[in-house]
């Protein structure tokens, strides 16, 4: 089964309903749910959904929705490393470079983000949801 890494913008497409973007992270998150692909974000992407869904919805109702949205992904872990390897990244965005030396650190080829100009400089494959939807399996 591939594993991917999901930027929280996608994540966010998904749980908040953005339009138009939310029904091409619905196709993503349900290829997870059927056991297509293991889907991996990282715990500081918890942290930024809650922000944004505060916005939207009760306390309460927030963390059902996290509570929910974690059983359709993997969490990993951002540690004293990671910071370090963010710190040194060439990406201007430090938020980015986060999610980008956590993607590195666990062996994970492939970021999907809608925000492809700030992963410019990764050593990874980044990819838009459509692009990775449509590629063959």
């Amino acid at each position: 089964m591939e594993q991917v890494f999901v930027d929280t913008d996608v994540c966010l497409d998904l749980l908040s309903g953005r339009m138009p973007f939310n029904s091409r992270a619905e196709v993503l998150f349900s290829l997870a749910d059927s056991g297509s692909i293991k889907i991996c974000v990282s715990s500081i992407s918890f942290a930024n959904i809650d922000y944004v869904l505060r916005s939207q919805y009760t306390v309460k109702n927030t963390r059902q929705i996290l509570a929910k949205f974690k059983t359709l992904v993997t969490v990993l872990t951002v540690d004293s490393k990671t910071i370090d390897l963010a710190i040194a990244s060439d990406l201007n965005d430090f938020e980015d470079a986060i999610q980008h030396s956590c993607a590195v650190e666990n062996y994970l080829g492939t970021i999907i983000t809608r925000n492809i100009k700030d992963y410019k400089k990764a050593s990874i494959k980044v990819m838009t949801p459509e692009a990775y939807i449509s590629k063959p399996r």
